[in-house]
């Protein structure tokens, strides 16, 4: 009995490790001769393109079949081109990978019909690192410290994208919480469109940023002083900005702490990287290692350390579970945050 149930079990490990290489193999298969493309919802030059463009010259080493790789900017709508060509047009096979922004799938909970996904059908990737959101104001705004905007008299111009990114949402956000006086201006493609607004007066700076980017596409007028972070919107300090404050030092009430709270889980988690639904399990899987491998290969660190980009990865398991979480939010507060993001 014992000898039959040991020969039972060996008969088991041998099945499983043999339908596994066949998967390893069909996926190989698959992918050799092909090119994956990257979608990017972003314009050029801006924070999504910039981490797009490093993971993409090192994912194809890590992708069995070893397929090469094509960076596409689909920028308009906030990202909501791209994310809705993801789920709606892009091929279901595992050749395509959107990068959008995660906060649009508040967007669909809150039933915009604009959206036209569901965020629990998509496939996911994993997250490059989380982003420590900022606000940075020029220098010809006369704007250099979070207390000189609480006290300014004309409302501060701030560029932005669109409902479902930072710039907006945690911005309106912010305005609700703080009463900071600010003037929302949308419409712009990526953040390398309004980091060019700003230099050129069009606006007085932004809250779209996260530190981990704004560090490196905007670096020389940092260091020239030309543009100043003012106010950190997360729920805590990242360890390079110290000396600005936290947007919830300035929140007035407790539901304005609990709103700046809530915009700091969701927008901070934005880098998210998606595949169409349905493309075939074991591809994904493959996909899903293929992302944390490359994000941990020593050259893309190097290359990483060197342009002062962060990575701290998360997988695609990790914003599964991220995403799941948010369609269980109460829908008092998602009403609540409905309000907020859908006034004027």
């Amino acid at each position: 009995m014992a000898k039959a149930l040991g020969v039972s079990l060996l008969s088991i490990v041998i099945s499983a490790s043999l339908l596994t290489s066949a998967f390893a193999a069909s996926v190989e298969e698959f992918y050799k001769g092909k090119t994956i493309q990257f979608v990017v919802g972003g314009s050029a030059g801006g924070g999504y393109d910039t981490y797009t463009r490093l993971i993409a010259r090192h994912f194809s080493q890590y992708v069995p079949g070893k397929p090469s790789t094509v960076v596409q900017n689909m920028p308009g709508a906030a990202m909501l081109i791209a994310a809705n060509h993801i789920f709606n047009s892009a091929p279901r096979d595992g050749t395509v990978i959107g990068h959008w922004s995660g906060p649009l799938i508040l967007q669909h909970m809150m039933g915009n019909p604009a959206v036209q996904f569901e965020g629990r059908r998509f496939g996911w990737l994993g997250m490059p690192t989380a982003d420590s959101l900022v606000c940075i104001t020029t220098d010809r705004s006369g704007i250099k410290t979070a207390e000189e905007w609480r006290k300014a008299k004309t409302r501060v111009k701030l560029g932005a994208i669109g409902p479902g990114t930072s710039g907006t949402d945690d911005t309106k956000l912010l305005a609700a919480a703080t009463g900071f006086p600010i003037q929302l201006i949308e419409g712009y493609k990526g953040t390398a469109d309004i980091r060019i607004a700003a230099e050129t007066g069009e606006v007085d700076g932004t809250c779209a940023f996260g530190w981990q980017s704004a560090k490196v596409t905007w670096a020389k007028a940092l260091q020239a002083r030309q543009v100043h972070v003012v106010l950190q919107t997360m729920t805590e300090s990242h360890p390079e900005l110290k000396g600005v404050p936290l947007a919830v030092e300035y929140a007035k009430t407790e539901e304005g702490k609990k709103l700046l709270r809530i915009a700091s889980n969701l927008y901070g988690k934005q880098r998210l990287y998606s595949l169409p639904p349905q493309v075939p399990e074991q591809r994904v899987r493959a996909l899903q290692k293929a992302f944390i491998d490359t994000l941990k290969d020593s050259q893309l660190r190097a290359e990483a350390e060197k342009a002062k980009l962060e990575v701290d990865p998360v997988d695609g398991p990790g914003i599964e579970k991220m995403v799941n979480g948010l369609y269980e939010i109460e829908p008092a507060i998602v009403n609540r945050v409905k309000q907020l993001l859908q006034s004027k």
